[in-house]
């Protein structure tokens, strides 16, 4: 065969122009599919051999190339030409290369379209591990920081206004709690990863007597898919992946907008390290919090690659087509995006100096016990709703006087209410306020430092 000769061009009369050869050429991506597409060929000719397709010798002689071949590619010695198309032609020609007839015999019984399906399903297996092991990572950092910091009186917010105070710490935990449900998605989505589609050929099966389960049992799939049809059209299982990459991404740049406000002098709650911030060109003063910004400015980029891969399949008959060789460039990127932000913020989180006193000014500031104060009176047997009415006019005095609520006197609280007592002002303090706190998912220091043992046993495996 010419070197510049398609498998395929046996039916066209004339060749595929320069233009046409590059615009559909798709190994400058996927030749990262490379070590994927020779475990899945082992396997396969394992299995041709087995049923007596291809001899003993022929599997011995592809297995030779094939081990041949991915040293090159290890190595970087491996040429890629873009005239072979993809990363299967190009491996199928340099292992015809390397071992004859042999080689050739490599594709019997599969076609492009199940090979490439079966790439792309071992590629993201492998990155879902990957990736779930980065997350306990972060999540590892997460709570090494919470544990120092479950005293730490941090104003809550709702509307970016002080609400009630809440431990640091458990403000942390509940990003912990979202990257736990994270690994819980990604985990559910490996299953459906994991599904053999080699043995659906080019869309309607083979002649050949082959056996698709041997080849699932050699990859560590655990089924096949069922429809031949399906297994080669399907890109169910990339776009469900992005959808739980972008869920992540949101996570980590909701996290992100918190470390750039509370980093803001306005606020001075945390200092970033140096190496995750630069300065300006022209304002010597400033420290930058670049990266949790481009983690926010990423996050867009992942939800983008999500909807280029629904937009990619939403009008797409039944079987293979070409339009799914643009599925592998966003679900790359978005592997490869979310895999540094990982590791990038899990370092980060590492540098992380709190600013305690600032913090519990802010939540001085903001009337954070109002709530405290209105459930004292409840408990009491005011109504809710009237009690609500009391503290709002409290507040509005205290506001007028400029100090907090805890810094009211007795006889001042009580033209509003007679119920209110000396006891009052225990309850009216910060450390009273999340101290009372004490249930499960509370804010409770106690409650916090239950939570945190709870999730190093997740973390182990043990719970």
């Amino acid at each position: 065969m010419e070197n510049n000769k398609k498998t395929w061009s046996g039916r066209f009369n004339e060749p595929v122009s320069e233009l046409v050869e590059r615009y559909t050429a798709s190994i400058s991506f996927d030749h990262r599919l490379a070590t994927y597409d020779i475990q899945g060929s082992l396997a396969h000719a394992a299995m041709l051999a087995n049923q007596g397709i291809i001899s003993n010798d022929d599997l011995a002689a592809i297995e030779q190339g094939l081990a041949q071949i991915l040293d090159e590619v290890r190595n970087n010695q491996f040429i890629w030409l873009q005239e072979l198309e993809d990363v299967h032609l190009n491996i199928e020609k340099r292992l015809t290369a390397l071992v004859g007839d042999a080689g050739k015999r490599l594709h019997t019984g599969r076609s492009r379209n199940d090979q490439v399906a079966t790439d792309i399903r071992l590629y993201l297996r492998a990155s879902i591990d990957q990736i779930i092991d980065l997350i306990k990572a972060m999540q590892q950092a997460l709570l090494d920081l919470a544990e120092l910091h479950t005293n730490t009186i941090l104003p809550g917010f709702t509307h970016l206004q002080v609400a009630q105070p809440v431990s640091f710490g458990h403000h942390l935990m509940a990003y912990f709690e979202m990257l736990k449900r994270d690994v819980g998605r990604l985990s559910d989505c490996r299953k459906r990863v994991n599904q053999l589609p080699l043995g659906a050929a080019a869309l309607a099966g083979t002649s050949y007597p082959i056996d698709r389960e041997l080849v699932a049992q050699k990859l560590n799939f655990e089924g096949i898919c069922d429809n031949s049809l399906d297994a080669v059209s399907d890109r169910d299982f990339a776009i469900e992946f992005c959808a739980c990459a972008s869920l992540i991404m949101t996570h980590l740049s909701r996290m992100s907008e918190e470390f750039i406000l509370w980093m803001n002098p306005s606020f001075g709650f945390i200092e970033l390290a140096d190496r995750f911030c630069t300065g300006s060109s022209i304002m010597p003063q400033k420290k930058n919090p670049d990266v949790p910004e481009l983690v926010r400015g990423k996050t867009g980029r992942i939800n983008g690659h999500l909807v280029a891969l629904l937009t990619l399949m939403k009008a797409q008959p039944l079987a293979y087509n070409k339009d799914n060789q643009e599925d592998k460039e966003p679900l790359f990127d978005t592997v490869d995006t979310l895999v540094d932000t990982l590791r990038i913020y899990a370092d980060m989180l590492t540098g992380v100096r709190v600013n305690q006193e600032a913090m519990r000014q802010a939540a001085m500031r903001g009337f954070a016990t109002a709530t405290d104060l209105a459930d004292y009176l409840t408990k009491k047997g005011v109504p809710f709703r009237d009690a609500h009415e009391i503290v709002a006019k409290t507040v509005q005095f205290a506001e007028q006087k400029n100090c907090d609520l805890s810094d009211l006197e007795l006889t001042e609280l009580q033209k509003f209410s007679p119920q209110i007592e000396d006891n009052i002002f225990a309850i009216l303090t910060l450390e009273g306020a999340i101290k009372s706190r004490n249930h499960t998912g509370g804010t409770a220091p106690e409650q916090v430092h239950a939570a945190i043992e709870k999730a190093k046993k997740w973390l182990s495996g043990s719970l």
